[in-house]
């Protein structure tokens, strides 16, 4: 196995809880942990928490500083009209996103990982680089949205620009529209945005149309994929592979990172797409064989969105880990045809909390995913999605 990437988690990051039933549950990251610890491709000594912390000169290479003290200020909140009406007016009191105590520490906490995990790529320390607790792609400089406070995602790539002048090409594959991460940078010819997810005809944050190219210098770096609700696997990979490989070839970027969001899989609560592990098989793996093609190797994943953290999350993010350190399991899923048991200790461990019977292999049986009956329709619409998105190119 490989050796050339590192592990980033702070243990802060498992304060990020809006409350016991908002589905945005830290939970994932202990499971995903504890998957691969299991299976002996993750030890103690291996995962690295960030030195530094995610102070405000950090935090305002992307966020306003009204925004900034407003959380902090709500993270040690007091009750009473003066708090709610703070909290209305930067998007902390809403359903999605509400306001919770601790929340500038642990929503810093995340921002820190994300900044380590870019700075040992670009440094040279490691080739590759995982913080599962990042990805919160909906954050706007000047408030919250989407269960996301800070943009860790932005403020990364804008870290990199000014202290290694990198061009950088960021992937987001969850099935939410990267729309904070693209807003930022859409006059930025130097970082290109690339999403594909559902719609937003459909689905929050309805944005994310293939029209949405960039303004002023960016026109022309941001490029955007919607898909049909209840798109399956084969048209997923279909419009993923066509549309990327021929932006990283016009884009060329010096480092890549990515958000593993796995919330466009069938189980998923939150969205209407209908794809099952496979797709979470090939998506690291494609990005993993364009980074070395294009970015000598530099790469740096974070986590996302992804709401089914019993039977989803944990093997998908396991599998960007796995493959970052060339894992023989890797080779054996695609030769098997995902015919590989997940650790028995693992399932022997979470089974009985998980509220769904747990899979007992890493790729899904497909009887429980019941085929898409207008399959050749949505297949027809989304071939006509991704000529659209880069007709330029």
């Amino acid at each position: 196995m490989s050796s050339n990437a590192i592990f980033f988690h702070h243990p802060g990051s498992e304060k990020y809880k809006f409350g016991e039933e908002h589905p945005f549950d830290p939970m994932r990251l202990t499971l995903t942990v504890d998957l691969l610890k299991r299976m002996g491709a993750l030890k103690d000594d291996q995962i690295q928490a960030p030195h530094l912390s995610a102070d405000d000169e950090l935090l305002a290479l992307v966020h306003r500083q009204d925004y900034l003290d407003a959380v902090k200020q709500l993270s040690a909140p007091v009750s009473g009209e003066h708090n709610d009406s703070l909290a209305g007016k930067y998007g902390l009191q809403t359903e999605d996103t509400p306001f919770f105590a601790g929340i500038h520490q642990a929503a810093s906490a995340i921002v820190s990982g994300s900044v380590a995990a870019a700075d040992a790529v670009m440094s040279g320390r490691t080739l590759h680089a995982f913080h599962l607790a990042g990805g919160l792609h909906h954050a706007f400089p000047e408030r919250a949205a989407g269960f996301c406070v800070y943009n860790d995602a932005a403020i990364a790539i804008e870290h990199i620009r000014r202290t290694y002048g990198a061009r950088v090409l960021y992937i987001d594959t969850d099935v939410h529209h990267g729309d904070g991460v693209q807003w930022v940078f859409y006059a930025d010819q130097n970082v290109c945005t690339y999403s594909i997810h559902e719609t937003g005809r459909f689905l929050f944050p309805g944005t994310g149309f293939v029209h949405e190219k960039g303004v002023d210098g960016g026109f022309g770096a941001c490029f955007n994929v919607p898909l049909e609700p209840y798109t399956e696997d084969e048209s997923w990979l279909e419009s993923f592979n066509v549309t990327l490989r021929k932006v990283i070839a016009a884009h060329k970027p010096d480092v890549i990172i990515s958000q593993h969001g796995c919330d466009a899989h069938a189980y998923d609560p939150l969205s209407h797409m209908h794809c099952s592990m496979r797709i979470y098989r090939e998506i690291p793996a494609i990005i993993h064989e364009l980074a070395h093609d294009y970015a000598d190797g530099k790469w740096i994943a974070l986590g996302g969105g992804g709401y089914d953290i019993w039977r989803v999350v944990p093997r998908a993010w396991a599998l960007v880990w796995l493959t970052m350190i060339e894992h023989p399991i890797t080779t054996d899923l695609q030769e098997a045809g995902g015919g590989t048991p997940l650790p028995a200790d693992w399932l022997g461990q979470w089974s009985a909390s998980s509220p769904h019977e747990l899979p007992s292999h890493w790729m899904d049986d497909l009887t429980f995913i019941p085929p898409i009956p207008r399959r050749d329709e949505i297949t027809l619409k989304n071939r006509m999605t991704q000529q659209i998105a880069i007709q330029d190119l």
